[in-house]
């Protein structure tokens, strides 16, 4: 890894180093443009300092490891009147599996379980993981107040013509991304997830934030979830992107990794599409290449959510 900065921003490379305790490597190395003497001579700099690493690098060998490895962000965007009923239970019975097998799957976008936070509620391991999750639920009532908004209009303009007209709709399809597991523990944004199981990290709706959010976390996979249609990607985790409908595959099909729609159809079952899907998973984090990464999407969709004033 390679860090660079300007040399006299306020997040200094120094601190950010001693924060997280790391300290400079074969494989980790930092310098600041200023010190450097400008663009042109900060970019060879770099590419002099990258292929210096390049030896130690190559060094690394792939090696099997179990499923247990696996930490999958759940997402969903562009929702429609299938997602509840296809894509998302689907991607619930594949999180039943990964569970199964020791893995972990991480549910966010809290203004979008509004509603139907009582179904994870009722699964927590404890009652102090269910008071966790309904915290961020009251931190958010207070937060949409304090900035005029409101938590029981969230549905976009995409979500109500795919069908969904109220956020309980929505929340009820979104929650069934999670399976039927117990709720083992609940995280605050960008948290580092350590358990194992089904877990809960509270984020905002807006996918590429929340995903950067799970990601910072600890997730290395996104399965993404949509009904309108997205060509989301996720540079540092490969993003899996399935369709709810078979007419969205059909016409989307370059940006879509899993068709769920033959539940709809009457073709496929949600238990038979979500081992597919977890089978996809497998051959994901085994070097199998995702539709976007294809198409080399991500590098711009890694947003932190950061909150009050900017000056």
């Amino acid at each position: 890894m390679l860090v660079v900065g300007l040399g006299c921003e306020a997040n200094q490379i120094s601190s950010l180093l001693g924060a997280e305790n790391l300290a400079e490597s074969a494989l980790l190395r930092t310098f600041s443009v200023q010190d450097t003497g400008g663009t042109s001579k900060t970019i060879a700099h770099g590419v002099g300092l990258v292929r210096e690493m390049l030896p130690h690098a190559n060094v690394v060998r792939r090696t099997a490891v179990p499923a247990s490895h696996l930490t999958v962000g759940l997402q969903c965007g562009g929702s429609d009147g299938y997602s509840g009923i296809t894509a998302n239970p689907a991607l619930g019975a594949a999180v039943d599996l990964l569970v199964r097998h020791g893995g972990t799957a991480i549910l966010s976008e809290t203004p979008e379980i509004y509603g139907a936070e009582h179904l994870l509620t009722r699964r927590a391991v404890s009652r102090a993981v269910g008071e966790k999750l309904i915290a961020r639920i009251r931190w958010w009532e207070e937060y949409t107040e304090r900035e005029r908004g409101e938590m029981n209009n969230n549905p976009s303009p995409g979500n109500k013509a795919g069908g969904l007209t109220t956020i309980l709709e929505k929340s009820l399809g979104a929650v069934a991304k999670g399976g039927t597991t117990n709720l083992v523990d609940v995280y605050e944004y960008a948290e580092p997830v350590t358990a194992k199981g089904f877990v809960y990290m509270d984020t905002p709706g807006y996918d590429p934030v929340s995903a950067t959010g799970q990601v910072a976390g600890g997730a290395n996979m996104i399965a993404f979830t949509t009904g309108r249609g997205s060509a989301y990607g996720c540079a540092p985790s490969p993003s899996l992107k399935l369709s709810t409908n078979t007419a969205l595959w059909t016409k989307q099909e370059e940006d879509i990794d899993l068709n769920c729609g033959g539940i709809a159809d009457g073709t496929a079952g949600i238990d038979e599409t979500g081992a597919a899907l977890f089978r996809l998973m497998l051959d994901t984090a085994s070097g199998a290449r995702t539709k976007s990464e294809r198409h080399g999407y991500g590098q711009s969709e890694f947003v932190p959510w950061y909150l009050g004033a900017v000056m």
